[in-house]
């Protein structure tokens, strides 16, 4: 035995008992499992840290086919490149450190421990883990990974890794390692990772696909047999129209685009099962569903089995809270963008009455900014083409609010004559807002305030539209033109009831009825509007009526469809006319029957109109043909195009919850204070039971607690990762996983020393699952949680190949450079390492058969199927590990003849 690079051996090392070296060997195992418990804690925070940094978000500028501008918040790191670099890094850190340091520790020159931890943490992540993963999946469920092409890239990678151990050892330069096959060990890492990222761009790697796999329009390979209703499902766009997922170019905002989508869904999914409840308490459930559901990282997985393993609770119980929050802050940010200070406009923007009005009255509102503010506000009448004296008395004044006031009034006066004439319009303009101080107002009070810095001054009031409003002035001499007021009307689909004006000009003169009904157009009626039939009717002197509509609420995200309203006829109702009405049950707006009953006078003028209508020509008395003059007609805009579109703050909501989905803020920290927290508090791992029951800890919780509660206020001290955009926490872990790593290294050779074993034996039956455990707990948790295989199972394939990428290549290239500087020559003996390599290729081809026969028909992905599959499956992972293991240790005690 001898001493390690930080502990020293344990004395006496020579002539010990069987008893001696039981014990010393139990006090070994012990320290290597709590060490290793260490290690899971410290990787916690950085694999949170990797977390915060592979979820770092930009925004970009889109612009639709349409020309509309978009902000979109996408992710600064592609998925495919944070999983082979920092992601695995993570999972991995433990491994590449002690292989790393072992050749320091040994004076540059080779070992066992280090280069056996990576070949055998490699066969226990590819045969344990994912038998483990295939035997957790529900009966009748599968799980199969998504991103094939990555999945086949690192696997190639992964089995040519060691394919390239076995050359450099036994082939090249036997029995030494020279600078270049060091340095092209590492530099296959970026290979790695660039080719993956190819793959997963679609980059020159499309042409040469099997025949049985296709690519969807979301850069997935998938068998044409089993994905066609997913296609269907992710090409379904509402009203046929076009989405932003299908114009972009852009993976990133495809992606953005598909997560929206999928919020959308969930949504009306909850509406539908939940038809009571209001739409904020529906949004809070779809942001919960959609967090808990969507995809999340290796890294989030790893930190939640760490933390249920530790006692330190299941962080998907945040995701209600974190739900709740999301939702609050949202809608608190819009009100915020929405509130800008005080507005002040005329309420309505347009009037409209009748030349024998006289006097009227016209409101001007405020709203928003600090309502104990003093504002005032000049107006003045404009001539359009009434003119001032003639049609009307003009009128200049200012409002003042004080207050606690909201709104202001002031009258103006119509002048009425006996001459029949078009009708006319003038303006009255709103001008020079300005704040001030009413009489009322106390004095400034004599307290200073504690802060030297001033406060930020007050948004300054401004005038928004109408601030111009528009008074039309109708004759009462005629019966008048009915028509729309605009021919294009926009809706949001959240108004519920909609009433659609119908004006009355040139004329007011009578009681007329016009008749209306809908039309189709985009838009089906009891889909997207309720049908609407039957006629208005206008009173004498009355110059405006409305038609409901009733827009139906679908919560659509894009949504924009359109219908038409139409009028029909416009016809006098006169005294006959009238009781037709009653007796026949004609639908009025009006009024109802009573009030029809109770109607005997009527304008001489509407009268004559409406009988001479009946007559001929030749038969009309003069008074008669005056009255014709002057019947009601339609008149341009008869026909109106209604268009319904989503709700903006719908919209916005989406927009905002979605950019908010970033699993990062469930696992990473803002404070110390809540690391300490965090530290000292035990919590509920298990996650099953009631959910609207607390769970309390179990009694393994609370032991794991206290048996990690040194570990866990130790790398307290950790800055969270919220600081620097959690790079120094990422600096700060990665020291104390190599620190802790250093240590087990020593730990583990004294132990295999003390037992009888060789660093080979030891770092592939202990050292190699004491590191994987944490890996072991985040698969089964990513299998059994996430919808795909990639976090279980495509992530081994990647990790497997940067062991060796990184460890190694590292390691071995420090020691060959170090070496030829000396002059001297890096021997590394091919036995143990090129058997070892040898065993695990064979086997690991085999397994990633194994896992694409599942992908047939039979089982349809490579976790989960029928029960008998699942066991069998899992059975024969295990014995392929079995036989590593046997077989590695045979050859090392000379049993077996190795290279």
């Amino acid at each position: 035995c001898q001493d390690g690079l930080l502990l020293p051996v344990w004395l006496p090392s020579d002539n010990l008992s069987v008893g001696d070296r039981i014990a010393r060997g139990l006090v070994y195992f012990f320290a290597m499992l709590y060490l290793f418990i260490g290690v899971s804690v410290i990787s916690d925070r950085f694999m949170a840290a990797i977390e915060v940094i592979t979820s770092q978000e930009k925004e970009i500028v889109v612009r639709k086919k349409s020309g509309e501008k978009q902000i979109l918040v996408v992710r600064v790191w592609n998925e495919t490149v944070a999983n082979l670099t920092l992601m695995a890094l993570g999972s991995s850190a433990p491994e590449i450190l002690l292989s790393i340091i072992e050749i320091y520790a040994k004076n540059f020159e080779a070992g066992d421990l280090g280069p056996g931890t990576i070949v055998g943490s490699a066969a226990y992540n590819l045969f344990i883990i994912i038998a483990i993963c295939v035997m957790v999946i529900p009966d009748g469920q599968v799980r199969k990974i998504k991103h094939l092409r990555v999945f086949f890239v690192t696997a190639t990678w992964s089995v040519f890794a060691y394919v390239w151990l076995y050359l450099i050892l036994s082939v090249f330069s036997v029995g030494e390692v020279e600078v270049w096959e060091g340095l092209l060990t590492f530099l296959f890492f970026p290979a790695t990772v660039g080719t993956a990222y190819i793959a997963d761009r679609r980059l020159l790697i499309y042409k040469y696909l099997h025949k049985d796999y296709r690519m969807n329009r979301h850069g997935v390979i998938v068998q044409s047999e089993g994905n066609v209703e997913l296609a269907n499902k992710i090409n379904h766009v509402d009203g046929g129209l076009k989405s932003l997922e299908d114009e972009a170019e852009s993976e990133e905002v495809r992606e953005f685009e598909h997560n929206r989508r999928q919020y959308i869904n969930t949504l009306r999914e909850l509406r539908k099962k939940y038809p009571a409840l209001d739409l904020e308490q529906l949004e809070i459930m779809a942001q919960e569903e959609v967090l808990n559901k969507g995809p999340k990282s290796r890294a989030f997985y790893r930190v939640q089995a760490t933390r249920k393993m530790v006692g330190g609770g299941n962080i998907m119980k945040k995701i209600q809270e974190r739900a709740q929050s999301d939702l609050s802050e949202v809608k608190a940010q819009l009100q915020r963008e929405e509130d800008s200070g005080t507005k002040v406009y005329f309420d309505p923007g347009h009037y409209t009455v009748m030349e024998n009005v006289g006097e009227f009255e016209m409101r001007v509102v405020r709203e928003g900014g600090d309502i104990n503010q003093v504002v005032m506000v000049d107006y003045a009448t404009e001539d359009g083409s009434a003119n001032e004296g003639s049609d009307y008395i003009g009128a200049r004044g200012t409002l003042v609010f004080r207050p606690g006031e909201v709104y202001q009034t002031f009258r103006l006066q119509v002048i009425d004559d006996d001459v029949f004439e078009e009708d006319e319009h003038f303006y009255v303009r709103l001008r020079n807002l300005r704040t001030g101080q009413s009489n009322g107002d106390a004095a400034p009070s004599p307290i200073r305030r504690l802060s030297s810095k001033p406060l930020p001054p007050p948004p300054a009031p401004q005038l928004v539209s109408p601030s111009l409003a528009t008074v039309m002035i109708l004759d009462d001499d005629h019966g008048g033109v009915f028509a729309f007021p605009e021919k294009d009307v926009e809706l949001v689909e959240s108004v519920g009831q909609y009433e659609l004006r119908v004006v009355r000009c040139s004329g007011a003169r009578g009681r007329v009825a016009v008749t209306y009904f809908t039309e189709d157009g985009t838009a089906k009626a009891g889909k997207e509007y309720e049908v609407a039939r039957g006629q208005i009717v206008f009173e004498n002197n009355e110059s405006e009526q409305t038609i409901p509509l009733n827009i139906v609420d679908e919560d659509s995200y894009e949504k924009d469809v359109l219908f038409y309203m139409q009028l029909g006829e416009v016809r006098m109702l006169d005294e006959l006319s009238l009781r037709r009405a009653v007796l026949h049950g004609v639908p009025f707006m009006s009024r109802d029957k009573e009030e029809l009953n109770s109607q005997h006078e009527r304008s001489h003028q509407s009268g004559l109109a409406a009988i001479a209508e009946s007559k001929r020509r030749d038969d009309l008395t003069e008074e008669e043909k005056m009255a014709l003059l002057g019947r009601p007609r339609l008149g341009d805009i008869t026909r109106a195009q209604i268009r319904v579109k989503e709700s903006k703050e719908f919209k916005n909501t989406v927009d905002k919850l979605v950019q908010r989905a970033n699993a990062s803020l469930l696992i990473g920290t803002s404070s110390w204070k809540e690391q300490f927290i965090e530290a000292i508090t035990v919590s509920a791992g298990d996650d099953s039971g009631d959910d609207d029951d607390e769970k309390l800890p179990s009694c393994g919780d609370y032991i794991m607690h206290f048996v990690t509660l040194f570990w866990k206020l130790l790398f307290a001290f950790v800055p969270p990762t919220d600081m620097f955009d959690g790079y120094l926490c990422f600096v700060i872990s990665i020291c104390g996983i190599g620190c802790l790593t250093a240590i087990i290294g020593d730990v583990a050779s004294h132990f295999g020393c003390t037992v009888g074993l060789k660093d080979a034996i030891t770092a592939i039956a202990f050292v190699a699952l004491g590191t994987s455990v944490p890996d072991t707990f985040a698969s089964k948790v990513a299998a059994i949680q996430d919808k795909y295989a990639d976090a279980s199972v495509g992530n081994v394939t990647g990790s497997n190949a940067v062991n060796v990428f990184l460890g190694i290549g590292i390691a071995w290239s420090i020691a060959a450079i170090y070496h030829a500087i000396k002059g001297k020559k890096f021997l590394v003996q091919p036995g143990n390492l090129a058997f070892n390599v040898t065993i695990f290729c064979s086997e690991a081809l085999v397994a990633i058969f194994i896992l694409m026969l599942r992908r047939s028909k039979v089982v349809g992905g490579e976790l989960g199927g029928p029960k008998l599959l699942k066991y069998v499956t899992s059975l024969l992972l295990i014995s392929l590990w079995m036989v590593y293991l046997i077989l590695a240790t045979l050859e090392v005690y000379d049993v077996i003849e190795g290279f």
